[in-house]
């Protein structure tokens, strides 16, 4: 009787849930290599102009007075327009003021916009197909970008289309051709981002979270009846033949690929719904306090009144003729420096006196973090020049070296501080541990034995290869067991 009804609630809920099954596994392919359009601080930063500094009449005192902010959590010199503007951001905004004549940036006219999406398209304007934006598209379906509207889209011939806030006149999406195409070959189907469900945000999070939850039952009532029925002593027959397995045909296929793959279709539908967070957060206070305090240490506020006009034109002289994107103002453990970052990515410490260096001091950096971690329970700070177990990305290599804050006591927390730029680029608790290891490693298979590439591509097709095939079993069965309900 048991199995039976294990048997039953399996067929239907695979009758149910197999065409989203091969559509996530084979989609899962294609996101191995395309991700969702997006406009990262790295292409902010290709394709901007370098700064003219001959045309920044303004002090950096001169702009938090000009944006009202007596101190400033983020401050930035690079262009908009091409001329450079200082990006002031404090208490969760951001103030452009125009470098070369104090003008605070206000709202975005249509002709403004059109010369920065053509700058960033590197397409004449003239030629550009412009359309106002008031309600999501495909590629304007994410959370961030839908409270940014209105905005405006310029399309070019060559495919590029270029989505520009009216309220800031940024670039806030960026999509091509082929872009688009590789987000509908993966993340697209792969998430369930289709507009019409995406832009409601409660309803699609709750049919990924349910159908990712359903799969999950779907799989291990699957992987019981397998191995239920599956006879080691071979007492069924196949072909005149003992067989472990009892059924024949597309039956037969079914449960050997799910002996095979089921515990990976599984954990696959499993670690799929961790990504939407289902569970409330067990971050601790602790953590939290822990990586505020140290990222303060390391990155303090600025109030200007180390930055006059004179002494940034003088400090950068050194890197006159370099292409300069975008020079930040920082204030490391109390000693104000400026991080210089150049169009290919790099980046430059300009310490107090002029000095250019390409990092900061590892003894001293260390020592301001150490002095951090031991306000928060005490800790090592080491230096780390391969990635571990838990500071990697295979897409986006991170920085290396870094130093980590790995502290002990109840918070068992760890830190990633990146010495060239003086940011933490890393931080886990043991809730995030937890996370690293269910979900990045069941879902992405990122295991320390075959995380190196390309035997992960290779493995990766692989179990999904299988998984698809073992999708593509079921939908045969579905078909019959749907077809003779309904006679």
């Amino acid at each position: 009787m048991l199995k039976r009804l294990v048997v039953g609630v399996h067929r239907w809920l695979g009758v149910g849930m197999c065409v989203l099954f091969l559509l996530w596994f084979c989609s899962g392919i294609g996101m191995m290599y395309w991700d969702f359009p997006a406009v990262a601080a790295s292409d902010r930063l290709q394709r901007s102009s370098p700064i003219d500094l001959t045309r920044v009449k303004f002090s950096p005192a001169d702009a938090l007075g000009l944006a009202h902010v007596a101190q400033a959590q983020e401050f930035r010199l690079n262009t908009y327009d091409g001329r450079p503007v200082y990006r002031v951001r404090g208490a969760g905004t951001e103030v452009v003021v125009y470098a070369d004549t104090g003008e605070v940036r206000g709202a975005a006219t249509t002709a403004l916009m059109l010369r920065v999406a053509a700058q960033w398209a590197r397409q004449p304007a003239p030629a550009a197909t412009a359309a106002e934006v008031v309600d999501v598209d495909q590629w304007t379906v994410q959370s961030p970008l839908r409270t940014l509207r209105p905005m405006w889209k310029f399309s070019w011939p060559d495919g590029q289309r270029v989505y520009v806030a009216a309220n800031s006149g940024e670039v806030v999406q960026y999509t091509t051709t082929a872009s688009r195409i590789g987000a509908y070959l993966g993340p697209i189907p792969h998430w369930l981002y289709f507009t019409a469900l995406r832009k409601h945000q409660h309803a699609w999070t709750t049919v990924v979270v349910w159908t990712s939850g359903i799969a999950t039952v779907a799989a291990l009532l699957g992987l019981v009846v397998g191995l239920w029925m599956y006879s080691p002593s071979k007492r069924y027959r196949y072909n005149n033949q003992p067989s472990r397995v009892p059924y024949t045909g597309q039956k037969r296929w079914h449960m050997v690929f799910g002996l095979v793959f089921g515990v990976g279709a599984a954990t696959w539908a499993f670690s799929g719904l961790l990504s939407m967070d289902p569970f409330p957060p067990t971050e601790s206070p602790a953590h939290r306090a822990s990586g505020s305090r140290i990222a303060s240490a390391v990155r303090q506020p600025l109030d200007g009144a180390s930055f006059s006009g004179d002494s940034l034109t003088d400090a950068l002289a050194p890197l006159h003729g370099e292409d300069v994107r975008e020079v930040e103002l920082i204030n490391v453990g109390g000693r104000p420096c400026l991080l210089t970052t150049f169009g290919d990515g790099t980046t430059k410490i300009v310490e107090p006196g002029g000095s250019v260096e390409p990092m900061l001091d590892d003894g001293w950096l260390s020592s301001v973090i150490r002095a951090a971690v031991q306000e928060s329970g005490g800790g090592e700070v080491r230096r780390l020049t391969r990635p571990d177990l838990y500071y990697m990305d295979r897409r986006r290599p991170r920085p290396l070296p870094v130093l980590v804050a790995e502290l002990r006591g109840a918070d068992r927390s760890r830190y990633y501080i990146d010495p060239r730029t003086a940011r933490m680029v890393g931080a886990f608790s043991e809730r995030e541990w937890t996370t690293r290891w269910l979900y990045h490693g069941l879902h992405s298979l990122e295991f320390p034995l075959i995380y190196e590439r390309p035997l992960w591509d290779v493995v990766m097709i692989g179990c999904m290869l299988g998984g698809a095939a073992l999708s593509a079993t079921s939908i045969v069965l579905a078909w019959r067991v749907v077809a003779g309900a309904v006679r």
